[in-house]
């Protein structure tokens, strides 16, 4: 099925947040204040940014990620209540920093892979 999310992802499929992105500075922020080690996933995020302020990105707008083309449909979102890395912590940047995307047009995305906003979008 086209339009899917990542392969072999359990969020991938026909809804709104295919695709989680979290800011590498974002993750940093609490590798500081974590009694764990944070490592990239932990927050169940698909791809890691460096550089980028995702949390101001506007819904609507599309990035180009490798060979792929997504659209930001959400920033944030409500933390599970269970979440190890907020009972540890106190707090989590999921819910205010993560943003989640759908795939406008497929391809490959690879480590290092560069993220460009794409103009004439929002």
């Amino acid at each position: 099925k086209l339009r899917h999310g990542i392969v072999g992802d359990a969020h991938a499929g026909d809804w709104h947040r295919q695709i989680s992105l979290l800011a590498e500075e974002s993750i940093d922020t609490m590798r500081a204040v974590s009694p764990l080690p944070l490592d990239a996933g932990v927050f169940a995020e698909n791809i890691n940014t460096v550089g980028i302020d995702l949390k101001s990105l506007p819904v609507g707008t599309r990035l180009r990620i490798g060979e792929t083309e997504v659209e930001v449909t959400q920033i944030g979102k409500e933390c599970h209540s269970d979440c190890a890395i907020k009972k540890a912590v106190g707090q989590c940047v999921m819910p205010t920093e993560g943003i989640f995307a759908v795939v406008v047009r497929e391809g490959n995305v690879r480590p290092g892979d560069e993220i460009e906003r794409l103009e004439g979008s929002k």
